[in-house]
């Protein structure tokens, strides 16, 4: 497994990143501005992006494993990988996500804490209805962690 970090043509991985965040004007918003990583294991496994948002604060933008490859270890490998590159530098690693109960446990699982919640996320600054697991996201919902 190697994680290596893209910085060119980041939009190469555009379907990856749209398995997150399934609005490419939303992950434009980010995507120049963040540090983009893949894990490789015979091909991209998985991606994630992450953005200096001031105060000691590192923010976790967008994170997709494959589809077949889901619940392997692979976001996890990311997250840990994400912690030891930046420990030193940055105090805390949030993420902000929708208030699905798959994927706050995932988090939550990862030494993640709920921090706060900015209600109507989903619904103010998505064109669309976004659903996770049947569920339609609204709230998004803020975790962290120390680094």
């Amino acid at each position: 497994m190697q994680i290596r970090e893209i910085i060119n043509d980041k939009k190469q991985y555009l379907d990856l990143l749209l398995l997150a965040d399934e609005q490419e004007d939303m992950i434009d918003r980010y995507l120049e501005r963040g540090t983009m990583y893949v894990l490789e294991e015979d091909g991209v496994k998985a991606e994630c992006v992450v953005t200096d948002e001031g105060s000691s604060v590192l923010e976790l933008k967008n994170i997709a494993v494959e589809p077949a490859f889901q619940g392997k270890g692979y976001g996890k490998a990311l997250l840990d990988f994400l912690v030891q590159t930046y420990a030193g530098r940055y105090a805390i690693l949030q993420v902000g996500t929708g208030d699905s109960p798959s994927t706050i446990l995932f988090y939550e699982a990862c030494g993640f804490c709920r921090h706060h919640r900015v209600k109507n996320f989903f619904t103010d600054y998505y064109d669309h209805p976004i659903y996770d697991n049947g569920v339609r996201l609204v709230d998004m919902v803020y975790l962290r962690r120390e680094m």
